[in-house]
């Protein structure tokens, strides 16, 4: 299996399968989230959600889905010039829509986090289950505070429900402290560190250890909104916050 998303000109997402296991691999150059690329990945996870419906609809096998970036970005998060002059636009119909999704996907979920995982791109990687970092290079981040952007309620709820401790969400959120993966490996911010080379199938063989709870299907979403009631709340109705009215004042 092959897909690319939106399409095979611009395959700005590719889905392939490893078996029961899913990789989504994004494709563009920093990997940015606006208006036409998380459309675009929406679409390659309604994919997922489809094939599993069609190939398997009593939910007997284990299925479970990987994401990566390619060369040495995962994503550098959302596009400031074409997001942020509509921030409440593609916050509440696209981006917060993403970020419950993804925390409440129906299967188990692991980032194969190849490099630089900021901002935006930092909060997706988050609302993945489980987490795998590269070792030589890459850093975590949330360095809104340093572009001098304010954060939604729903964003700042998935750093909360995923930073373990409120020192790490101080240090991640008005530090912009730059984990790598050492660090982020010691303070669990990562499940697993592994070479360059390897992340991928890393990650492809940790989904494979959970993928039977992905028989589970929608009770697995379920609970997945229990143990993470606030960041659903906050991405469903918690509203834009000082989003709402922000404007930016540097140059876009």
């Amino acid at each position: 299996m092959r897909a690319n998303f939106p399409s095979d000109a611009e395959p700005w997402y590719a889905l392939s399968r490893r078996g029961q296991v899913f990789v989504l691999t994004m494709q563009r150059d920093d990997n940015r989230f606006d208006f036409e690329s998380t459309a675009a990945l929406h679409a390659a996870l309604d994919k997922v959600e489809q094939t599993v419906k069609q190939e398997d609809p009593k939910l007997k096998q284990p299925w479970a889905l990987v994401t990566t970036g390619h060369e040495r970005i995962y994503s550098n998060g959302l596009d400031p010039i074409k997001v942020f002059p509509s921030m409440p636009d593609f916050c509440g119909k696209l981006y917060h829509p993403l970020l419950k999704r993804m925390l409440t996907f129906p299967m188990p979920t692991v980032a194969a986090i190849n490099g630089h995982a900021f901002a935006g791109g930092c909060m997706f990687a988050m609302a993945h289950d489980y987490r795998v970092m590269r070792s030589d290079r890459g850093f975590i981040c949330m360095n809104e505070i340093d572009m001098k952007v304010p954060l939604t309620p729903g964003m700042v709820s998935i750093v909360r429900a995923k930073f373990p401790s409120p020192k790490l969400v101080h240090a991640c959120l008005l530090e912009a402290h730059r984990f790598d993966a050492k660090q982020a490996l010691a303070t669990g911010l990562i499940d697993q560190v592994a070479e360059p080379e390897k992340v991928v199938d890393t990650a492809v063989a940790l989904a494979e250890h959970w993928a039977p709870k992905g028989r589970a299907g929608p009770v697995m979403s379920m609970i997945k909104s229990d143990v993470y009631p606030d960041a659903v709340r906050a991405l469903t109705s918690g509203g834009l916050g000082h989003v709402a009215t922000f404007k930016p004042n540097f140059k876009l």
